[in-house]
């Protein structure tokens, strides 16, 4: 495990000034951004070729995670629903998640208002995991990892243009959304093998929606030089194809070199 650990830190970095921490468990990575009481960055953890079943292990061993602080923790999968904040309400989120796929009867649901709570985004955990973090932390707050993507596209709405797909890669799974006139239309996540399932869904969302391929725009988040997703090869598809970063929401101390060939979208902007 520690082969696959990653470590960005302020120059000053002190274990003892982590105020809060906030946790981002994706598929087969898992991110711990460590706060300062002023909510600034100022150390990282990144855990590549990771499993959640090691996290209850990891809540131990590091020491990031060892402090009882409060945690916000992001879990990036499947299971998740879309719910319009005026039919949504609380204690229903099991019957909300059913559309997705079937339940568990172990499991805890949690939900997160976005856009002035116009929209909720409903997820789940399993009660083992649950009493984990319980266990560990005094406070903790469960949000589906979509909700970062979601919030910041929601923020940006306005400058959107009248046809948008919008995508958020993350190595062995992307998050797609198009918006149409400035309103979701769609918004989902997908496994894939590699750049060529980018191109895929962004085929199949743009047929769902009739969109016109020389008129519709596609922004990519998160691309890597391994991923071998660039601008160039997106132009032979699409005459309006973009790699983007969000504006920040983040502010870090001094430090943190290199933290940028991540490219993970919530070191720029996360849903709080």
């Amino acid at each position: 495990m520690e082969n696959n650990l990653k470590v960005y830190k302020s120059d000053k970095f002190d274990v003892e000034d982590t105020a809060s921490l906030s946790l981002f468990l994706y598929p087969h990575s898992f991110f711990v951004f460590a706060k300062d009481q002023n909510q600034a960055n100022i150390g990282i953890h990144h855990y590549q070729d990771f499993s959640w079943e090691k996290l209850e292990w990891l809540l131990g061993t590091d020491p990031l995670l060892r402090n009882d602080v409060p945690v916000k923790v992001y879990f990036h999968q499947k299971g998740f629903s879309l719910v319009p904040g005026a039919l949504f309400q609380p204690g229903k989120e099991k019957e909300y998640l059913h559309f997705a796929q079937e339940l568990a009867e172990d499991v805890v649901c949690f939900a997160s208002g976005l856009d002035s709570n116009n929209l909720q985004v409903v997820s789940y955990i399993g009660q083992k995991l649950k009493k984990t973090l319980d266990a560990r932390y005094s406070e903790v707050s469960l949000h589906h990892g979509s909700c970062s993507f979601l919030s910041y596209l929601f923020k940006e709405r306005f400058n959107l243009i009248g046809q948008e797909i919008l995508i958020n890669y993350f190595k062995s799974h992307i998050y797609i959304a198009a918006f149409t006139d400035q309103d979701l239309s769609i918004f989902n996540i997908f496994e894939i093998a590699g750049k060529e399932d980018l191109l895929k869904y962004a085929l199949i969302t743009m047929d769902q929606l009739k969109y016109e391929r020389n008129h519709v725009r596609i922004s990519v988040f998160g691309a890597t030089e391994k991923s071998g997703i660039t601008e160039d090869w997106g132009k032979d598809y699409f005459q309006n194809f973009r790699l983007v970063n969000p504006h920040a929401n983040q502010n870090y101390t001094h430090g943190f070199k290199h933290l940028k060939s991540e490219n993970v979208l919530e070191a720029f902007w996360q849903y709080e």
